[in-house]
């Protein structure tokens, strides 16, 4: 009799608490195109994703300006700077989080962040050795063997540092210089 109330509190909680996945509280839902996605009320991995996602395709108006690009940076403080920290804390203010918010790159690495596995949601940062510092960053949003596919603002098709817009890349794990976690550790359960 008590293996049965175990057992119906487990189903039990299972409806409650969501779809039984990973993070509870989430909806899985199929667009009319029949893809799958988990959505999170708020927070986590994938809302941070979902953020990056929604972005890509802005593109600037003149040189680090435009509409948009004039809100990420100005989420941040600041007016016509280069913007691809400034959109990674844009992202994760749109997510639910009150930090990172910086417009410089090599702040978005601090040692208490530093991350060795990439993850989806993960900073990314590209080591510029002509300036001798991390000079550019975006999202990890998925890694597939020893390819990191990412999100990033201020770059370009080519992969620049000074860019053009919101991009989707491919990078190769090499040339990824470091990865800061800045999501909560029981978020990422929510992906």
């Amino acid at each position: 009799m008590a293996a049965g109330h175990v057992l119906l509190g487990f189903i039990c909680a299972a409806f409650i608490g969501g779809s039984g996945l990973p993070g509870g509280g989430g909806v899985v839902y199929e667009r009319e195109s029949r893809e799958r996605f988990w959505l999170q009320p708020r927070g986590g991995a994938s809302a941070v994703i979902e953020a990056a996602r929604k972005e890509i395709g802005v593109r600037e108006v003149g040189e680090n300006a435009g509409k948009r690009v004039d809100e990420y940076n100005g989420y941040v403080g600041f007016r016509m700077v280069p913007w691809c920290a400034s959109f990674v804390s844009f992202c994760f203010g749109q997510a639910g989080y009150s930090e990172p918010k910086t417009a410089w790159s090599p702040a978005l690495f601090p040692r208490g962040r530093l991350g060795s596995v990439p993850l989806p949601g993960m900073v990314m940062g590209i080591y510029f050795p002509s300036m001798g510092r991390i000079a550019h960053c975006g999202f990890v949003e998925e890694v597939r063997g020893e390819w990191v596919q990412t999100i990033e603002g201020n770059t370009g098709p080519e992969g620049s540092r000074e860019g053009i817009g919101v991009f989707r890349r491919l990078r190769h794990k090499r040339t990824i210089c470091k990865y800061a976690d800045w999501i909560k550790k029981e978020d990422y359960g929510k992906i």
